[in-house]
């Protein structure tokens, strides 16, 4: 059925795909069996890590293509044991540069977006290693917030859109501090299910760059022992740095040690501090676990992409997805 599809279908037609999703067992048949002028956005999915350093190195699978022509690009890395051995710490960075030296001409890029593997991408590399003044969307995982202000500040500061995705956020001695602003950024994505201890040093410093931005999607699990997250810091943190913002979308679970429960909110007094927030529905639940000692606030704007809800007890309202 392949060589049917690559030997009689694909020579008919191969003038009128524009974009081509493949996956690792049928990528190199499809790619050599005949060339494809109008070809401007490709999706590789499955590949191995192995796979990855070859096919980006080599221009063997892609000569048909013109690469200057493909403007969009997605690439999944799988999460294979057997390929573990050669997991080094630089090979995600390695198969990074060599997207970049090969497709001159990107514009989107979705990079190891299923893949379990966090590496560190661009710190400590020659300014001059990696660097596209084409591309407008980027997708990716990283390791640490590091990584990110590299991406941004030197590597793509012309990005419109970013969605990251951070394993560690938090204040290390490689920790860049800038204050140059992202004019060009208007839409902004920071995911991370690690705990994140250092929010108001650096995801808020962080978002007062951005001053053009329009749409903001923030999912953090955040440890706060100086207050409560709720709509008036949002408001005061974010919301007035940034006044072009028309879509904010949320999901903040908050954990705050405190020896007792004389100082914590009541859920309608966090519903409360929302009341500017006219146009978003916003769920919220509080508690506080006295064995452990420490209050937790959950809040989301509505709807939400979670997949499960964590630290339930009965003050939980119920919740939407």
């Amino acid at each position: 059925m392949l060589d049917r599809f690559c030997l009689q279908i694909l020579p008919e037609i191969h003038h009128k795909i524009k974009w081509l999703n493949l996956e690792l067992t049928s990528m190199e048949h499809i790619l050599l069996a005949t060339n494809y002028p109008n070809l401007h956005g490709l999706s590789l999915y499955g590949i191995d890590v192995e796979k990855a350093l070859s096919l980006f190195n080599e221009d063997i699978v892609f000569t048909r293509l013109n690469k200057r022509q493909i403007s969009s690009l997605v690439i999944d890395i799988s999460k294979d044991g057997k390929h573990i051995s050669i997991l080094t710490k630089d090979v995600n960075k390695i198969i990074f540069t060599q997207i970049f030296t090969m497709f001159t001409n990107l514009q989107y890029l979705t990079f190891d977006p299923s893949s379990m593997w966090h590496q560190q991408f661009l710190f400590d590399m020659p300014s001059s290693s990696v660097i596209s003044s084409n591309l407008l969307e980027l997708h990716i995982r990283v390791t640490n917030f590091t990584d990110l202000i590299y991406l941004l500040h030197e590597r793509f500061n012309q990005l419109h859109t970013f969605h990251v995705n951070i394993m560690i956020i938090d204040c290390t001695s490689s920790t860049i501090h800038r204050g140059d602003k992202l004019p060009n950024l208007r839409c902004f994505s920071l995911y991370s299910d690690m705990d994140v201890h250092d929010y108001d040093e650096l995801i808020v410093p962080l978002l007062h760059r951005m001053l053009y931005l329009k749409k903001l999607d923030l999912q953090l699990l955040v440890y706060r022992n100086k207050g409560f997250i709720n709509g008036n810091s949002f408001k005061e943190d974010i919301v007035n740095h940034i006044p072009r913002l028309n879509k904010f979308i949320f999901n903040i679970r908050l954990f705050n040690r405190l020896p007792n429960q004389i100082n914590i909110p009541s859920n309608g007094n966090i519903q409360y501090t929302f009341k500017d927030f006219q146009d978003t529905q916003i769920i919220s639940c509080v508690d506080y676990f006295q064995e452990k000692q420490y209050s937790y606030c959950h809040i989301y704007s509505y709807p939400h992409r979670m997949n499960y809800y964590d630290n339930i007890s009965n003050s939980f309202p119920g919740g939407l997805f």
